[in-house]
């Protein structure tokens, strides 16, 4: 039995206006995770990513189609189906009034779990959240609150873990602390599925990926056979100056840093030998094998309605 399925999803909203059309988010989603499995969902803003999330999380209702949390549906038995869930959500939602402990100990009881202060002590010493245990959550900082979020998700030991957006705007002290322990309850059993713009995360992290976009699910695959796939390596340079434009329609430029989709040793020499005749020096020249970032802009590439 899968530890989610989602299945032939779709969300639509209603027209906002007279002579406007229905939005349709999510356009008949089909994929099923494992237990145990590392998932990411990947895709750009809009794709659809929140909106599949929510009607996980049984935050927004389906226009069609089902979702299954171990077999539990998650409209007709979400008792069942939420307290197998833990998700952590992007938005920063905190109680100003309590401790973090007494944050965490409410959460607890919301799952009908008592006397799990070992437990809460345990995530406080993993998320290095231990000195602010007894602190009022509006004396914590953004990252802290973000740490304290993720602790709420997973002090009823969730089978299954959701994390959307868990680090984005965060420091990188939280980001390597976060992955080592989700990446440690993932080793126990624990089922974890990821949103996540940081591809490299994706790419360290994710043993299977979904892309979205515009609803749909583009692809679907291992990580390993999505890398495989690249259709290319990639020629990297640093540059001062402006690229010709039929040049510079072939590359992936950010700030001085150049990239181009490079097949074989004759098309690098070809792009090379057009920066110079450009008047244009490359500097720190590499060849790199295709990431998951060159993957996902292929993908979306290919998808282009």
């Amino acid at each position: 039995m899968p530890a989610i399925s989602f299945q032939s999803v779709s969300k639509t909203y209603p027209a906002k206006s007279a002579g406007s059309q229905p939005f349709k988010a999510l356009n008949d989603v089909s994929f099923d995770i494992a237990e145990g499995e590392f998932f990411g969902l990947l895709g750009p803003n809009g794709a659809g990513k929140t909106t599949l999330i929510s009607i996980l999380a049984g935050l927004s209702r389906a226009t069609e189609g089902r979702v299954l949390v171990h077999g539990h549906d998650v409209q007709t038995d979400y008792v069942q189906s939420r307290r197998m869930l833990g998700v952590v959500p992007q938005e920063l939602v905190f109680d100003p009034f309590f401790s973090v402990r007494e944050a965490l100990r409410f959460q607890s009881g919301y799952f009908g779990v008592k006397k799990n202060d070992a437990w809460i002590d345990e995530l406080l010493a993993h998320l290095g959240l231990s000195d602010k245990a007894n602190a009022n959550m509006r004396q914590l900082s953004g990252g802290m609150k973000r740490r304290v979020l993720v602790a709420q998700a997973l002090v009823h030991k969730p089978r299954v873990i959701v994390l959307d957006e868990p680090t984005a705007g965060v420091d990188v002290e939280l980001r390597q602390t976060l992955w080592q322990f989700i990446a440690k309850l993932n080793r126990e059993g624990h089922t974890v599925l990821l949103t996540t713009h940081y591809l490299e995360e994706a790419e360290a992290l994710c043993g299977r990926l979904a892309m979205l976009k515009q609803g749909r699910v583009l692809a679907l695959a291992s990580t390993s056979e999505l890398l495989k796939s690249a259709s290319s390596n990639v020629l990297r340079f640093k540059l001062d100056g402006q690229l010709p434009a039929a040049l510079a329609s072939k590359a992936r430029i950010t700030g001085r840093i150049v990239q181009f989709p490079a097949h074989d040793a004759l098309e690098i020499e070809n792009y090379l030998a057009a920066v110079r005749q450009a008047g244009l020096t490359a500097e720190d020249i590499e060849i790199r094998k295709a990431d998951l970032e060159d993957v996902f802009l292929d993908v979306m590439a290919e998808g282009k309605s």
